[in-house]
């Protein structure tokens, strides 16, 4: 009864994640909002319907399914990492210099270089 229990509550707990992760996707105004819902949200609400499928099949037959478990990491390691390359993406590809916030150190934004939509193309790092 008590398994039940906690299996249900994490089921409603992963489509509350997904939906406002999806909701947020959908309604956010700008590109770096919207990535930061479907990455945050959502990974927690597959990550919760993982965690419900191993506890079932731990259950039912009594073993622990490890292919559950390498999912759930997978989804953990990568979603922040791929979030992390298209915004990185985006702010090279339509960000301007002057868009973003002050970083508080005096130093400039890492890894990023108002000018190099500017400079020329070097004809060596080409083809």
């Amino acid at each position: 009864m008590i398994l039940d229990i906690i299996i249900s509550a994490l089921l409603v707990i992963g489509g509350a994640f997904a939906l406002v992760g999806s909701w947020g996707l959908v309604k956010l105004p700008d590109t770096m909002t919207r990535l930061h819902a479907p990455t945050k949200a959502t990974t927690v609400g597959v990550g919760s319907v993982l965690i419900v499928s191993m506890i079932m099949l731990a259950q039912d037959e009594g073993g622990i399914s490890f292919h559950e478990l390498l999912i759930t990491l997978f989804l953990f390691l990568t979603a922040p990492i791929t979030a992390h390359f298209l915004a990185k993406a985006h702010l090279h590809r339509a960000g301007r210099k002057s868009d973003l916030p002050p970083t508080g150190t005096g130093a400039p934004w890492a890894g990023f270089d108002g000018s190099a939509k500017d400079a020329p193309h070097d004809s060596k790092t080409e083809g």
